[in-house]
């Protein structure tokens, strides 16, 4: 089995060298990631600069490529370019912070996983609840078991799995809940603040707003200590609202 392994904190950081420790239990494991922090940068590609990639050391040994890009760059690379065989499954984390709700869209570590799912490739995208996580063992023992799942049973084409983990001792976990994309979105305030200059500047902050009120969500699974796992794809179609427009007559345009 070839693991693909790929995520937005960067390639130094803690979680994935969790995750890829764990992987190569069952798999050989290539992990392309950012050589630089990407979290929030979507599903971003790079255009007009050169991508540059670099072989990446932990304690003098061999780890993987750091690439000078963003998540879905390095999924890219690394099955167009860096991978002699393509991989059998693409798992993106372990993210510092949950990806939930119309966190999605914003997220560079599913971003990484939903361009896997774009090329066809079966993936997995998995964050720990906390941007202060420490222990990413059972995130990573988690990211294992569905790996092994999703080869046994299979996925639709172009469906990721997005699993977000408590950051709690496994003994408080309660279980975990097939779940769906929560509704819950952020209010953002732009606040205003003064540099050492006496120059404004601006910098983002914000409240969640929960929308979601049971355990079939994503936002409010994790909030009652459960893992979830939301089945996701690409496709951002409105299907009822695209039946609904039916009646429209959206091709007789008329003059004021």
């Amino acid at each position: 089995m070839r693991i693909l392994i790929s995520n937005d904190d960067g390639i130094h950081s803690p979680g994935i060298f969790a995750l890829a420790e764990e992987l190569k239990k069952i798999a050989e494991v290539t992990v392309v990631a950012p050589a630089f922090e990407q979290s929030a940068v979507g599903h971003a590609i790079t255009m007009k600069v050169p991508v540059r990639v670099a072989k990446y050391y932990k304690n003098n040994e061999f780890f993987g490529y750091a690439v000078d890009g963003t998540p879905a760059d390095c999924v890219k690379m690394g099955i167009r370019n860096i991978m002699e065989f393509p991989p059998d499954i693409v798992v993106s984390g372990i993210n510092h912070g949950s990806n939930t709700a119309t966190n999605v869209i914003y997220s560079g570590t599913v971003s990484a996983a939903r361009e896997a799912a774009i090329m066809d490739f079966p993936a997995i995208a998995v964050s720990v609840t906390s941007h202060d996580a420490k222990e990413f063992g059972y995130a990573a023992r988690v990211a294992t078991h569905f790996s092994k799942l999703i080869l046994s049973k299979g996925l639709n084409p172009g469906t990721l799995l997005n699993i977000n983990v408590p950051d709690l001792p496994e003994d408080r976990i309660k279980g975990i809940c097939l779940t769906k994309q929560g509704r819950s979105k952020w209010d953002d305030i732009y606040e205003k603040r003064l540099d050492p200059y006496g120059k404004d500047y601006y910098w983002l902050t914000g409240n969640l707003i929960e929308l979601d009120h049971d355990l079939s969500y994503d936002q409010f699974c994790i909030k009652q200590d459960y893992v979830s796992v939301s089945p996701i794809h690409f496709d951002l179609t409105d299907h009822e609202e695209y039946s609904k427009m039916a009646s429209w007559e959206i091709d007789k345009i008329k003059s004021v």
